[in-house]
């Protein structure tokens, strides 16, 4: 069987530096890539793009991955900036909810991560907690900068998720924005000890296989999720 072409969203950044040279590039940590590759796909790198590029991008796909990032710009949920939140993209923001858009135009599968779920909800109508109150956010949803922290997650029974990850588990984690109020037909698959949602999904009847996680599964070593994205891409 062939293997499928996965799509995965990337940064643009306006300096990066590799050996004598420091120039514009997109970039994407190589967990990506890797997770893709080792549950047997083949890895495409989506640079930002113009939005109505997407479909046809999304079209050569077998599945999509949007990838975690920097926050994303609140005006995209109709809220004020918070005094916590970082830096935004809107560049990547419209590619990025245009890709959202065309996977679930199409049946495409779809797996967002972090800042992939949180696109999803909004992409849905919905809203999202601009920064967890410090003793929940760094006590253990994000570590030092740079340094993911780990956390239990546990899957809601009867979800896509639960089928992936039947049991609770330990996971990599980055974030201090969270869901606030669900997108359209949304539901919670999983949640920290905390009570924060950890994964969102849409039901079956919505679309063959659109689900995100809170946490970065290309940080860590377990490759179910996306042996499920790639089993559903077949």
């Amino acid at each position: 069987m062939a293997q499928p072409l996965v799509g995965i969203s990337t940064y643009l950044e306006d300096s990066v530096r590799w050996g004598v040279w420091d120039l514009p590039a997109a970039v994407l940590p190589a967990g990506y890539h890797r997770m893709v590759q080792h549950a047997g796909g083949i890895a495409a790198l989506l640079p930002p793009d113009e939005p109505a590029a997407a479909a046809r991008a999304v079209a050569w796909l077998d599945a999509l991955v949007v990838a975690g990032g920097p926050d994303v710009g609140p005006d995209r949920y109709g809220a004020d900036r918070h005094p916590r939140t970082g830096p935004t993209h809107a560049a990547r923001d419209s590619w990025e909810l245009a890709l959202i858009e065309a996977a679930l135009t199409s049946g495409t599968p779809l797996l967002g991560v972090c800042r992939g779920m949180q696109l999803l909800n909004v992409a849905l109508g919905g809203t999202l907690v601009q920064h967890l109150p410090d003793e929940v956010g760094h006590g253990g949803h994000s570590g030092p900068p740079g340094v993911f922290a780990q956390h239990l997650v546990k899957p809601v029974p009867g979800t896509r998720l639960a089928d992936a990850l039947p049991e609770a588990v330990s996971v990599p984690t980055y974030h201090h924005q969270a869901v606030q109020r669900l997108g359209r037909d949304l539901v919670p698959s999983a949640h920290a000890e905390d009570g924060t949602v950890e994964a969102l999904e849409l039901p079956a009847e919505a679309h063959p296989f659109a689900l995100a996680v809170q946490w970065h599964p290309e940080a860590g070593a377990d490759l179910r999720l996306l042996s499920a994205l790639l089993a559903a891409s077949r």
